[in-house]
């Protein structure tokens, strides 16, 4: 548990806000498949990863492991009420032991007790393999262990399916979207860290370690020493997801003229999912382009992946996008199919923010995208001898 004491530094700013660091664990995932396309074509993803971290919720605090997801809005947790396995395999929220507990009746009234005729919302929500179900709380909320709370509304779950729950191995999710996507303003777990005054600054940025390194979020500022390269901003283009435009892609400095449309591409910044993400038809044409073998045998003759994002090309190289694991190759990209008008909708998950320090600023609306500086990491096979990292500005020529 030493590893999960989060660092709280007090600041200089006149708003008397703090920074603080949440040390996140990341646990791999092997064996993740994929099913998609109208061709059934089966694409085994790579060696997925999971990156989860401690929060306190209630009075005395009640400690869970969440995975701090910037792709929904809400907190969810586990209640004592609720009796499934999914549920009763992890840890549960106690409201009757909170001195602090609010039970709420509606998302609409996030201050107003249940009363007396105990009438009161119960919310589903749906995920790709189950679903879960909840009442509205209101409480204190703090932000890994430390000293950086607020009041704050989320979901008690009193029933969640078996699928995916009963499988991970964290209790719950703080969502970190925009407050578009939570159960309503009270829900939004960074407006209410940011109008309460508790940070530094209005933002928080994520960095994901590589094998031996501490991964963390950092609420209150931007942490420099994460950084390899200079930051550059992209507004968000439609709230909810911190999403941002992207012009193309590029297969080396190959445009595949992918986002030719006015509106070009739309792709989310995702915490909270393991792979690559895009539509479908075009993540099983990107799969036959780039043919990985099995075997690693054409490792070496892979082409660099290219994303241009407000003026910039953010590169994935192989050993970014490809996980070797014991002789074998995957690419770690898989379909996903968002209808309109939320999709179509590209995702930019954990293998994207390995490579790159990303910070999400509430008061600009906007998000920043810098090479993460990782330790030197021992060369584990000849393939990903000679790759670097790289943050290369690009003039861009599609479609205005």
């Amino acid at each position: 548990l030493a590893l999960l004491v989060p660092f709280v530094a007090a600041s200089a700013a006149s708003s008397g806000g703090a920074v603080i660091s949440v040390p996140l664990i990341r646990l791999k995932k092997l064996g993740l498949s994929q099913i998609s396309g109208k061709h059934k074509h089966k694409h085994r993803g790579a060696q997925a990863s999971e990156y989860y971290g401690q929060v306190s919720v209630g009075s005395p605090p009640q400690t869970f492991l969440v995975v701090y997801d910037t792709g929904s809005g809400n907190l969810l947790l586990p209640s004592r009420e609720c009796s499934s396995d999914a549920c009763t395999g992890h840890k549960r929220f106690d409201a009757a032991v909170s001195a602090t507990a609010m039970q709420v009746g509606f998302a609409d009234q996030p201050t107003t007790p249940v009363g007396e005729d105990g009438t009161r919302d119960v919310v589903t929500i749906t995920f790709g393999t189950g679903e879960m179900s909840g009442v509205y709380v209101r409480d204190n909320v703090c932000l890994g262990d430390g000293n950086v709370c607020c009041k704050a509304n989320f979901v008690a779950a009193t029933e969640e399916s078996d699928e995916p729950f009963s499988l991970v191995p964290f209790d719950g999710i703080l969502g970190l979207s925009l407050p578009q996507m939570a159960e309503g303003p009270a829900f939004s777990m960074v407006d209410r860290l940011v109008e309460s005054g508790v940070l530094k600054d209005s933002l928080f940025g994520v960095f994901f370690g590589n094998e031996g390194e501490q991964s963390e979020i950092t609420f209150g500022e931007m942490r420099k020493d994460r950084m390899a390269s200079e930051l550059y901003w992209a507004p968000v283009t439609e709230q909810g997801y911190w999403q941002v435009e992207m012009r193309d892609v590029l297969l080396d400095k190959e445009p595949l003229g992918l986002c030719s449309g006015k509106d070009h591409c739309k792709v989310a910044v995702d915490t909270g999912t393991s792979l690559l993400a895009g539509p479908s038809e075009v993540v099983e044409a990107l799969v036959d382009r780039l043919s990985v073998a099995d075997d690693c045998s054409n490792f070496n003759d892979l082409p660099s992946i290219g994303f241009v994002v407000g003026g910039h090309t953010l590169t994935l190289e192989p050993e970014d996008y490809v996980s070797q694991h014991k002789g074998t190759c995957r690419l770690g990209v898989m379909s996903l199919d968002v209808p309109p008008p939320r999709g179509p909708l590209f995702i930019f998950g954990d293998p994207f923010l390995r490579k790159y320090y990303t910070v999400y600023d509430r008061a600009n609306v906007r998000v920043g995208f810098a090479v993460a500086r990782h330790a030197p990491q021992p060369a584990t096979s000849l393939l990903s001898v000679g790759r670097k990292a790289s943050l290369r500005v690009r003039d861009l020529h599609t479609a205005a």
